[in-house]
């Protein structure tokens, strides 16, 4: 986004001239705007280069097409582009967001998410939305100047909240212990929503996560499209495919299904926000985040729609035999490395064993969870394999 470019944004949008900086104070780019910056910055990172081998759904070594954490980023990043310019809100912002919001994930997906937290149940629990904000803040040791990449409040910011807001309501949970840390030396504001352009980006994560679950679900065997047509919105999608393309093979029928499908959802997500953002006069980012509710949101029959097909997938795909078994042995991956690692500290790689302080303590398990968070899928099965099969040089 150029100088022009960004004169032209919608009065609600985050402007780049209006960003209220970061934390270590520095002389911005000539050539980028702030949030330009932001972006680059996450592409260029290691954390990122390593989402290519993280799960999504399938573990890296079950299939080349399966998405991973790095695929599905993507994705959510073209989503969140097309949205952001169509709502003439700051493009760069919400792809740098969209970019960014997975890369606390652990190895193996949700089930090496759920591993890392039991194993760190009595030190805090591991959270990856945290985990995001310690490596954009600290773990990242790329920059003379500074630990972590020094983004923009907008750009933590949106981390930070873009599912909503983490204090200030009933029922809200504890801090995890990371956002905690930063909290004390940055106010996220972390009790109110956070701006459109967050909002864009965590809706976008939605469309993208169901559209591709469904095409690697068709891919991989564990439903047909004859199993969607029951489905509200898909079922007519599916009819009206067929209708048009009688000849056409299943595989590309999917394809056209999911494209179509990802195109409704993206309209409808376009129609009701404006419609929102006249109903309640957003004429500011400040109103987005004074809202008390999101902004950017599905139409009533789209989330119906939206909820059901989540609901198909919990059912036929993350619950699938073959998915509970490499779930279960990610669970134990990561935690057998956990309590390894914690009872004999003087194991871990001397760059990480110079960070604890014994075994057993806070401190040591908070250093362990960021190495393990870490991990690619294939290293924390390398790493297991040469701690636990005695076969194995360490």
């Amino acid at each position: 986004m150029n100088q022009n470019q960004a004169a032209i944004l919608a009065p609600y949008a985050t402007h780049p001239s209006q960003t209220r900086g970061r934390l270590v104070p520095e002389a911005e780019c000539t050539m980028r705007t702030p949030h330009q910056r932001d972006r680059d910055r996450i592409i260029h990172s290691v954390a990122f280069r390593r989402l290519e081998y993280k799960t999504q759904v399938f573990v890296n070594h079950e299939g080349d097409h399966y998405r991973t954490r790095l695929t599905h980023s993507l994705e959510v990043a073209q989503l969140a582009r097309g949205i952001a310019r169509c709502l003439n809100i700051n493009e760069d912002l919400a792809e740098a967001l969209a970019l960014a919001h997975d890369l606390g994930h652990p190895p193996f997906g949700h089930a090496g998410e759920d591993g890392l937290h039991e194993a760190m149940e009595g030190f805090g629990g591991f959270d990856h939305n945290a985990q995001t904000i310690r490596i954009v803040t600290h773990l990242e040791n790329r920059y003379a100047n500074f630990d972590g990449l020094n983004l923009t409040w907008e750009t933590l910011e949106g981390i930070a909240k873009h599912n909503g807001p983490l204090t200030g309501f009933a029922g809200a949970k504890p801090l995890p212990r990371a956002m905690l840390a930063y909290a004390e030396q940055q106010d996220l504001e972390l009790s109110t929503h956070a701006s459109i352009e967050a909002q864009v980006a965590a809706i976008a994560d939605d469309i993208a996560y169901n559209n591709h679950d469904i095409d690697d679900g068709l891919r991989a065997g564990f439903f047909t499209l004859a199993d969607l047509e029951e489905l509200p919105l898909l079922g007519d999608i599916i009819a009206e495919v067929r209708a048009q393309h009688p000849m056409l093979s299943s595989h590309r029928q999917g394809h056209e299904i999911i494209r179509r499908l990802i195109n409704r959802m993206v309209a409808d997500v376009l129609t009701h926000t404006r419609q929102r953002i006249v109903q309640f006069h957003i004429a500011s980012a400040d109103d987005v985040r004074g809202l008390g509710q999101q902004l950017v949101q599905f139409s009533g029959d789209m989330e119906l729609a939206h909820r059901s097909i989540k609901s198909f997938l919990f059912k036929y795909m993350y619950r699938h035999f073959k998915v509970n078994r490499m779930t279960s042995k990610a669970r134990r991956v990561v935690k057998e490395l956990f309590v390894f690692f914690l009872a004999e500290p003087q194991c871990l790689p001397n760059v990480w064993y110079a960070q604890t302080d014994g075994a057993c303590t806070q401190r040591t398990a908070e250093v362990i969870a960021d190495f393990i968070a870490g991990m690619t899928d294939r290293f924390a099965l390398d790493e297991h394999a040469r701690i636990f099969d005695v076969r194995e040089r360490s």
